[in-house]
């Protein structure tokens, strides 16, 4: 694997039995672009836009690996099993007292084959903040990010809702945590 040279090395790769989640770089765009670039993924977060502005990927990766992050953000990569080197996303956003929230999406011609499962399973074996707790939380038309995320272990702990920029309005969501 070539990793760009821009590529921040306090990022850890994780690596699982069909992929390595390692960070963005450049060349990932292309299909990024086109995989956000999908309403039914961009309506799946709360903040992916659709449609997609031109650039706003570049903005993306741009804004993730720079030192000043807020949030670590993998590339879920199957290359090494001949998948595509971009399978979706997976992200923790550090919050306070030995927490961290998790998200992730994965592109539609890879549902239903266990890829985001692997993901979060794999973030949470390898757990790169030394979280004590992760929380999570899915738009309440999107079961199958709920199952994902009670197949590892997370218990449900309450409705809330969130913004989606795709869909321009408040969407209702499950809120899930996790101790580790």
């Amino acid at each position: 694997m070539n990793l760009d040279s821009d590529i921040r090395a306090d990022q850890p790769i994780l690596t699982s039995a069909r992929m390595i989640l390692r960070p963005l770089q450049p060349s990932d765009a292309g299909l990024l672009a086109l995989y956000t670039g999908d309403k039914r993924v961009a309506e799946g977060t709360r903040s992916i836009p659709h449609p997609l502005p031109p650039g706003a990927t570049e903005q993306f990766i741009a804004r993730v690996t720079t030192p000043e992050r807020e949030e670590d953000v993998w590339v879920l990569d199957g290359s090494m099993a001949d998948a595509s080197s971009v399978l979706g996303l997976i992200s923790l956003k550090p919050l306070d007292r030995q927490q961290s929230q998790i998200g992730f999406w994965v592109a539609p011609a890879f549902w239903n084959a266990g890829f985001a499962s692997e993901a979060v399973r794999c973030v949470i074996e390898n757990n790169p903040h030394k979280a004590r707790t992760l929380f999570a939380e899915v738009f309440q038309d999107n079961p199958a990010s709920a199952h994902v995320l009670t197949n590892a272990r997370f218990d449900y702990l309450g409705d809330a809702e969130a913004y989606s920029v795709a869909r321009r309005t408040t969407v209702p969501t499950w809120t899930y945590i996790r101790r580790m």
